[in-house]
């Protein structure tokens, strides 16, 4: 490196509140870097009590959507900063009822997503998404 080439050091600030489950692995429930935070994949596990909510999956994409906006508060953004986003279904024939659960979610916010049907999910749930979001 020369000695007019500066060095940067890429920071990494984890991400955690009690208001989304627990990691229940090696992971964080989010990562900051570069200017985004990356999200770990949400699973309609409720934060509380650490088990799948009760229902079909309008329920628990509901659950999924609240863990991720209580990730992105605690990373100080909100739906309005999210880049893109994967929903990973283990049916999509399920995809109408969690678009509609997510698109009320999201509100004026348009992020890129992607959706993909999936042979399995974490504890069997129907639904799980993650998020990119621009972070200040």
């Amino acid at each position: 490196m020369s000695a007019n080439t500066a060095k940067t050091v890429q920071t990494v600030q984890t991400v955690h509140t009690e208001r989304a489950p627990a990691a229940i692995g090696p992971y964080s429930q989010g990562v900051v870097a570069g200017g985004f935070l990356f999200t770990a994949g949400q699973i309609a596990l409720d934060p509380a009590s650490g088990q799948i909510v009760d229902g079909d999956v309008v329920a628990q994409t509901e659950r999924v959507l609240a863990n991720l906006a209580a990730i992105l508060a605690e990373a100080g953004t909100s739906w309005s900063q999210v880049v893109k986003t994967t929903v990973y279904l283990q049916d999509m024939a399920d995809f109408p009822k969690v678009n509609e659960v997510y698109a009320r979610a999201i509100g004026a916010a348009r992020p890129a997503r992607s959706t993909v049907q999936v042979a399995g999910l974490p504890r069997g749930v129907l639904v799980e998404i993650d998020a990119v979001v621009a972070v200040g």
